[in-house]
């Protein structure tokens, strides 16, 4: 008798995201440290604050993140977005973000389009040449440790983080996420919703409860 192939299946454990007290802490750590390079013309903390409100926002994988060039992003009033050249399985994909985040990346383009890195890659050491994966990671966690927050946690957190928070402001519409995220089936996005936490909690509890009704 054959044995049975079991299929593994990840789990987007707590260890994985961040809720939104380190989610806050670590932006206004880097927003911080960010304003204070500016004055004082230093490159680094400025590319890894973008780099890090870019995982937040728009949820990209790292080989995604080192590969985003400045013309894959537009900019329009109704709706910016990025365009993902080659994701997963070699896809491309439309990722959208909000108005706030490309006012940051405009700000960002502005000033790097003034440094001696620039370049037609967004993230890119300080003579203008393409970050690795490898330096993409090390800068994170530079960034955790600069906002006080566990080392454990690796830069693939940050899309593990979007597709969390964006499961919970989109009422756990899970077509977004999945389009959002690039995912081929929507399997893998139905995996956030163990995340859930509270929200479940609260849900199951108040099922039948006044508490849900509307009108």
């Amino acid at each position: 008798m054959k044995p049975v192939k079991r299929s593994f299946a990840w789990v987007i454990s707590e260890d994985k995201y961040l809720d939104l007290d380190k989610v806050r802490k670590l932006r206004s750590v880097l927003k911080a440290i960010k304003n204070k390079a500016v004055r004082e013309n230093k490159f680094f903390p400025v590319r890894d604050w973008l780099m890090v409100e870019l995982g937040l926002f728009a949820g990209l994988r790292v080989e995604e993140m080192v590969n985003l060039k400045t013309f894959d992003l537009y900019f329009k009033k109704e709706q910016s977005s990025l365009v993902v050249q080659k994701g997963k399985g070699n896809k491309s994909r439309v990722v959208y973000f909000s108005e706030d985040f490309a006012k940051e990346v405009i700000w960002y383009l502005c000033w790097k389009d003034k440094s001696p890195a620039k370049s037609d890659y967004l993230f890119t050491n300080s003579n203008g040449r393409q970050l690795t994966k490898r330096a993409l990671q090390k800068a994170f966690k530079r960034c955790l440790k600069l906002a006080d927050i566990g080392s454990n946690y690796s830069i693939h957190c940050l899309r593990h983080t979007y597709a969390t928070h964006l499961l919970k402001s989109s009422q756990s519409n899970l077509t977004i996420v999945q389009n959002q995220l690039g995912h081929a089936s929507l399997r893998t996005t139905q995996l956030y919703i163990n995340v859930l936490g509270r929200d479940l909690k609260d849900a199951v509890e108040n099922i039948y409860s006044n508490k849900t009704r509307r009108g």
